[in-house]
């Protein structure tokens, strides 16, 4: 099999072009989020776009790669103790990729993750080991009204699922 180089520009052009439309397309809808919209994460210049998309946006990435989004928490919600999990599905340069969270709640905080994945693409595989590795670092011991997991040991677009997937055991969840 023949193998076509592209360069790492195009690359990167070809991920924040990918984003903006999703953000755009996002913006048509009045359920969706500008967080389901991530964009192209396991190309090599997906990270970079990524970048770009917090920097137009307004937002900040900590250094452990979350970001708790207060403003929209609700701290009135009440959340009934139990192991919930939900699937999340998040878009990929080469194919859409899905992930599969299960959350323990106690007192509405984070006891325990497990996240598993399911890659269609050998790139998509490495971001969703590193995620899965690192993930229950970033919220263990977090409220679940503050998960807003932006990017976890180098991976963006596999939080994007893993916050859908969130979504999910919040309705589910919900006392």
């Amino acid at each position: 099999m023949t193998s076509l180089r592209v360069s790492s520009s195009i690359r990167k052009g070809a991920a924040v072009v990918g984003v903006a439309g999703l953000l755009a397309l996002a913006g048509c809808s009045g359920a969706a989020g500008a967080e389901d919209a991530a964009g192209a994460e396991d190309a090599a210049g997906a990270e970079d776009a990524a970048d770009a998309e917090d920097a137009a946006d307004g937002t900040a990435t900590n250094d452990s790669g979350t970001d708790a989004d207060t403003s929209t928490a609700s701290s009135d919600a009440a959340y009934a103790d139990g192991t919930y999990s939900a699937d999340g599905s998040y878009q990929t340069p080469e194919t859409v990729e899905q992930i599969s969270v299960t959350l323990t709640l106690e007192d509405g905080v984070v006891a325990d993750v497990e996240v598993t994945g399911d890659p269609q693409a050998r790139e998509t595989e490495q971001y969703q080991g590193q995620f899965i590795d690192g993930i229950a670092e970033e919220v263990v011991g977090v409220s679940i009204d503050e998960l807003n997991v932006t990017r976890v040991a180098g991976s963006s677009l596999t939080s994007g699922g893993f916050n859908a997937a969130v979504d999910d055991i919040k309705a589910q969840a919900a006392a």
